[in-house]
């Protein structure tokens, strides 16, 4: 319904703009998770700055962006509350080190196994909590503190810019795309609000709203670089008891959204990112942001999508925002703050068209009322609880529906075409739990010449799969018979070995999809 993707290539211009223009939307995100931790603003904006940088440099997503985010901020919010901000930095690295131990064990191939209709309602949910989010940025403090929804000129004002914003990044790029259309609504919007002297909220507004009266009037984001510092906290077993059950649910649920967010990256991008490489990215992104004072993090899926919407597809993109960020911190804090939030918001409000699957509700039409269920409540997880909680549900109720319905098993139909070839037309995937019912299906020993396997109704989801392949070429091939093998993936012809010969390519009728395998994450 929504292409906002202008540029499918990467080229440094690309990156470095669209760097800038993530770098500009980090700021309210990390000063608001930030406050969610209880923490200062400086440790969010430290952790986007060092897990953009890192995880952009060494993981295994080019163009996705990390930072502080909101799934793991409130995770922490107990930690801190109870045993201070040092226990906090103990839990950040321990957790960086569990990622890095998901790497080492090569288990980030797993999440090539989640379920379609999880994906699906994975990113209808997020947009829908994307959206909610920023409705708190029509919201100001009354005489009292309370948080009251705009009236009169302060919402006409937000809702006109806003959507002057959404304009110049939906109608910009059908005149050009020379520069990114979100950076250049947010520059535009900041002088048109600052040249006009229009009554707009901007973002260091919105830092003063979190903080005591008494803090108010010297609120700012100017800051220092990051030091290196050991956490002060006793090194026995009573604070690994501490800290463990954080650190384990923030490694995970920092793991599960990164990698879903490469997962969709990769579909929208058409290339494949390395879900081990990541786990490793993110490890040590988080180690470093516990001795270095910053809140931790993992990938953030909104400014990931702005970046891609920007036209940023290479490791220069994460790190031009990560560089960019710190230079705001460093050297240009009021130019930071004078940005109005209504452009922010704007630039959110895109990224939730962008993101929704609009296609879902045609999709549902046609999928099979299991499908729908699980779409539907792995949604409403989503937006109720958190991204880590739903995904694990989805799963486990697609296994479950899975199972019930006996999808492990694999079946063919089979004929003979016109030349005297015996043709085999799978239906079902084949991965470790279908493999001996795929082998029972083929007789080597009793087929004619040319033996044809078409997979045009079938997936492969892993290398037991190919491996299941290979060895059927094998004995075909000692039968002296020929093997032909049509309308598989190309990633699938990619890992095969005995069987990569007899795959008959076409570009138009393959299929494109990923595969949960070590070779190529």
């Amino acid at each position: 319904m929504f292409d906002l993707i202008t540029n499918k290539d990467s080229n440094v211009k690309n990156d470095v703009l669209s760097g800038i223009t993530v770098a500009l939307a980090l700021v309210p995100e990390a000063v608001a998770f930030a406050f969610v931790a209880g923490v200062e603003p400086m440790v969010g904006l430290y952790a986007a700055f060092m897990m953009g940088l890192i995880t952009s440099a060494v993981g295994g997503r080019p163009g996705m962006i990390s930072g502080a985010t909101g799934a793991m901020a409130v995770v922490m919010v107990a930690l801190v509350a109870q045993h201070g901000i040092q226990y906090l930095f103990a839990a950040v690295i321990l957790a960086g080190l569990l990622q890095l131990m998901f790497g080492i064990f090569k288990l980030g191939k797993f999440i090539r196994l989640v379920p379609y209709p999880v994906m699906l309602g994975f990113v209808n949910g997020l947009a829908i909590v994307i959206f909610l989010a920023q409705l708190g940025q029509f919201k100001v403090l009354d005489s009292l503190g309370n948080q009251v929804w705009m009236q009169g000129a302060a919402l006409y004002w937000m809702l006109g810019l806003v959507a002057l914003t959404m304009a110049i990044i939906f109608f910009l790029p059908k005149l050009t795309t020379a520069v990114p259309a979100s950076l250049v609504a947010i520059v535009g919007v900041t002088a048109l609000v600052h040249g006009l002297d229009l009554e707009a909220r901007t973002v260091i507004d919105f830092v003063r709203d979190m903080l005591p009266a008494d803090q108010k009037e010297t609120a700012t984001l100017a800051g220092e670089l990051p030091s290196f510092s050991i956490p002060m906290v006793p090194f026995n077993l009573e604070t690994l008891y501490i800290i463990l059950p954080t650190s384990v649910i923030l490694a995970l649920v920092g793991l599960i959204e990164s990698l879903l967010t490469l997962s969709l990256i990769d579909e929208m991008t058409d290339t494949r990112g390395h879900g081990n490489r990541e786990c490793l990215g993110q490890g040590f992104a988080n180690t470093v942001n516990g001795f270095f004072g910053g809140m931790g993090g993992c990938a953030m899926i909104g400014q990931s999508m702005i970046n891609i919407n920007s036209g940023g597809r290479g490791r220069l993109s994460g790190i031009t925002a990560a560089l960019v960020l710190l230079g705001f911190i460093l050297f240009a804090a009021p130019l930071i703050e004078m940005i109005p939030l209504a452009a922010l918001v704007g630039v959110m409000f895109i990224v939730v068209i962008g993101t929704f699957e609009w296609a879902s509700f045609r999709i549902i039409r046609g999928i099979n009322k299991e499908d729908a269920f699980v779409l539907f409540l792995v949604t409403a997880v989503t937006v109720i609880s958190d991204l880590a909680v739903a995904v694990v549900v989805g799963v486990i109720v697609s296994a479950l529906v899975f199972a019930w319905k006996h999808a492990t098993h694999i079946s063919a139909r089979t004929h003979t075409d016109e030349d005297g070839w015996k043709v085999y037309e799978l239906d079902g995937p084949l991965f470790f739990g279908s493999v001996l019912h795929f082998k029972d299906l083929f007789d080597p020993q009793n087929d004619p010449q040319d033996v044809v396997i078409d997979f045009n109704e079938s997936r492969v989801w892993d290398s037991s799969g190919i491996d299941a392949i290979d060895g059927l070429a094998d004995k075909y091939k000692i039968q002296g018979k020929k093997l032909h093998i049509r309308h598989i993936s190309p990633e699938c012809r990619e890992l095969m070995t005995k069987a990569q010969g007899y795959v008959e390519m076409n570009l138009n009728e393959d299929p494109r999809y990923h595969i949960a395998t070590d070779k190529l994450d």
